[in-house]
């Protein structure tokens, strides 16, 4: 009789099991897609969009975007739950933290009105 990846976490005592699920997620979050981070966290497409205020359907193009703003990707996440942070990796020196990119502040919030363009303003 074959045995499945289940049947062999069942017989795991509760301290194994929890070690390979802490390993499994650890694996998991080393690269993700949006979708697969959504799901991961358990949330559906209609509660990210809710607390984006936008569609479902924004939620679903949003993951299928190979190129994001960082202000979108970061409102992103922070409706699921998380935060943002941003690390440049170099070959010669340890990683650097971004700070300072795409948070918001009083003049990046949108007002629901596009800006005029004048000539010679």
């Amino acid at each position: 009789m074959s045995r499945n990846v289940n049947d062999i976490i069942k017989n795991l005592s509760p301290a194994q099991r929890k070690k390979v699920e802490a390993r499994a997620a650890h694996l998991i979050a080393e690269e993700m897609t949006l979708q697969e981070l959504r799901r991961a966290r358990k949330l559906s497409q209609v509660r990210v969009a809710k607390e984006l205020g936008i569609g479902q359907e924004g939620v679903s193009k949003i993951e299928k975007r190979a190129d994001l703003m960082i202000s979108t990707l970061r409102k992103t996440v922070e409706a699921m739950g998380g935060s943002l942070c941003l690390v440049a990796e170099f070959p010669d020196s340890e990683p650097v933290i971004l700070s300072g990119i795409a948070e918001v502040s009083p003049d990046d919030r949108p007002t629901g009105r596009k800006r005029a363009h004048h000539a010679g303003a």
